[in-house]
């Protein structure tokens, strides 16, 4: 690349890591000046490989240097980064990230009708997919008028920790499927949807539905909208692979797999109450007047509309205020 050529590309990043510096800019958050400074360095490596006498070598050496002190220099204390990554930080790369959010959810939306309908039509799906074992479970509890007594069959403390444990190795690889071009997340997304599908019009073909919704859901709203924005960050990931824009395809991997394993991380609490919910609660959920589950299933409702949607557009509008 010309030098010419490589200075027009990275001039605006440039020139936003000194409004930086300068502390004219103080919107961007110590995260995204970390992944700046990542993007920076990989800049100031080429140069010094094609360019190594040219003017933009000493210019990049010289915002390298400034940037470097300007970040050790305005390092937070661990409770104000722990309080700012979840009021700020995570909203903000939610906000960021709403178009993959929004493929996630329609790819495990349809995922469910394709596995209802498979369900409908194929009077061996339900097994195929669902595994005999668990259809001869059910079959045998419906009979006995305890549609739902496999959420009641463990002690509860030995259920919460492999529950909450397993959904969030479940939302690691969701989000590690993503080093496949996104199609691996998508995969993902597809297979556990068609299950919820499937069973769900497994439950009705028993009758059971209205028992189904008003226990599963009880853990089931909090649990499956996490698996939808484990995918988002697969899929943020991976897109970092595919379209790295204005960066390089290294630097462009490097700030997407980072921004996809905070919202990751991010979804940690959200398996741990869906882990203790499903333990202690679910259980109860046909003894439970249904009030008290519509209750906990809205609740659980509102929290995930408010926190990964509304949040992070009132977030980013103050942002931009």
């Amino acid at each position: 690349m010309r030098e010419a050529a490589f200075v027009q590309r990275n001039k605006e990043r440039w020139h936003h890591l000194e409004q930086v510096v300068d502390l004219t800019d103080r919107s961007t958050t110590a995260d995204e000046v970390s992944a700046l400074y990542i993007q920076l360095t990989d800049d100031l490596s080429y140069a010094r490989t094609f360019y190594p006498e040219a003017p933009v070598t000493a210019y990049l050496n010289q915002l390298a240097v400034r940037l470097h002190q300007h970040v050790h220099r305005n390092q937070k204390t661990t409770t104000d980064r722990f309080l700012t990554f979840w009021t700020q930080e995570l909203p903000r790369i939610l906000g960021a990230t709403r178009k993959p959010l929004a493929i996630s959810a329609a790819v495990f939306g349809i995922s469910v009708l394709i596995g209802a309908l498979s369900a409908h039509y194929d009077t061996t799906f339900t097994r195929l997919i669902m595994g005999d074992g668990y259809v001869n479970m059910t079959l045998e509890n419906i009979k006995e008028g305890k549609p739902m007594d496999v959420y009641g069959g463990s002690p509860e403390m030995d259920m919460f920790f492999g529950i909450t444990v397993n959904n969030i190795m479940v939302s690691l690889y969701a989000f590690a499927a993503g080093l496949v071009l996104s199609y691996g997340t998508w995969v993902m997304l597809m297979y556990n949807g068609i299950m919820l599908g499937c069973f769900q019009y497994f439950m009705f073909q028993q009758g059971v539905l209205r028992e189904s919704l008003l226990t599963i859901w009880i853990h089931g709203t909090l649990e499956i909208s996490s698996i939808v924005v484990a995918g988002a960050a697969g899929i943020v990931m991976g897109n970092g692979i595919l379209f790295p824009g204005t960066y390089t395809r290294l630097a462009s991997f490097r700030r997407s797999a980072l921004q996809g394993l905070k919202m990751v991380v991010g979804l940690v609490p959200c398996f741990i109450i869906a882990g203790f919910l499903e333990s202690f609660v679910t259980r109860h959920g046909l003894t439970m007047p249904p009030w008290a589950s519509i209750g906990i299933i809205g609740a659980s409702l509102a929290f995930v509309i408010g926190y990964f949607i509304l949040l992070p557009y009132h977030v980013q509008q103050r942002d931009r205020a």
